[in-house]
């Protein structure tokens, strides 16, 4: 078992939260649950937060240097003005975060999930965008000096005060310029030219195929041949969709996949090949005709 750090430097001026990370800290075998709680100027440089729970948490101004959060779940919170330099954020979740005139200075967001999120004035020089998911984020204002990226989707909003000087590495595109308020879509190596006439080093991709993984979901009772149902992972630029088929005959968005790799589904699933979920499809539409 690893060496989970776990001191806290500054505890926030709120009780509520300062009592709930004080008994973290007691409770070796805890995950720390600070959701919706708020964490404001504390300083919690270094420790590992690894899967931590901190949705909708309020980290304005927090302290957050070196800081392990490795697939935590920071859908919706608050670190607006937080320093997260040199912070770990592989595999994060921060959908609907606000990372506004946050500091993220050489962190790492490999493959990190970044959905409706504002990063307007944040700075990410020399951080490590390999494989991040940017989309409708916006960076009109942010600091990307030094950046890397690789396959990173790029579908962003940015504007003139976008830096972006020594960025590298490869993108999908499109990405919205915001020019006086008027958005205008460019991709490709319309992107590319933009990006690199302001000192990046970047290659924007075409976009790829999709790609589709299909798994039958079993429990007792059920098997590969007789399901209790299907879902599909679309990889589309880099980016993983989910969806499960309905009764409905329609397939729709589920968190299945990413809560079993978290360990919270007990329902059992398998890769299948498209035909066999052509079959399972099939037979759900007869059974409702």
């Amino acid at each position: 078992m690893r060496d989970v750090k776990r001191s806290i430097r500054t505890m926030p001026p709120d009780a509520e939260a300062a009592a709930v990370l004080q008994e973290w800290v007691e409770q070796a075998d805890s995950l720390l649950d600070t959701a919706l709680l708020d964490l404001s100027r504390a300083d919690l440089s270094g420790a590992d937060l690894a899967m931590a729970l901190l949705t909708e948490t309020v980290l304005r101004g927090a302290r957050l240097v070196g800081t392990d959060l490795y697939r935590a779940h920071l859908e919706g919170a608050v670190l607006e003005e937080a320093d997260l330099s040199r912070a770990s954020l592989v595999k994060a979740e921060l959908d609907e975060a606000s990372l506004r005139g946050a500091t993220l200075d050489e962190a790492n967001l490999g493959s990190a999930q970044l959905w409706a999120v504002d990063a307007r004035s944040a700075r990410f020089r020399a951080a490590r965008l390999h494989g991040v998911s940017l989309i409708d984020v916006r960076l009109e204002g942010a600091d990307l000096t030094d950046a890397s990226v690789r396959e990173t989707s790029l579908k962003a909003v940015l504007d003139e005060h976008t830096v972006v000087r020594g960025l590298s590495g490869t993108l999908f595109g499109p990405a919205a310029i915001d020019r006086a308020g008027v958005r205008c879509e460019i991709s490709g190596l319309e992107l590319e030219r933009w990006l690199n006439s302001r000192g990046a080093k970047v290659r924007v991709l075409n976009p790829r195929s999709e790609d589709i993984t299909y798994y039958a979901k079993f429990s007792e009772g059920y098997s590969r041949s007789n399901p209790q149902g299907i879902v599909r992972r679309r990889m589309l630029n880099g980016v993983a969709h989910d969806e499960a088929f309905t009764r409905n005959l329609r397939w729709k968005p589920t968190e299945y996949l990413r809560l079993y790799e978290l360990g919270h589904n007990e329902v059992d699933h398998v890769e299948i090949s498209e035909a066999e979920a052509v079959t399972f499809i099939d037979a759900v539409a007869e059974e409702n005709t």
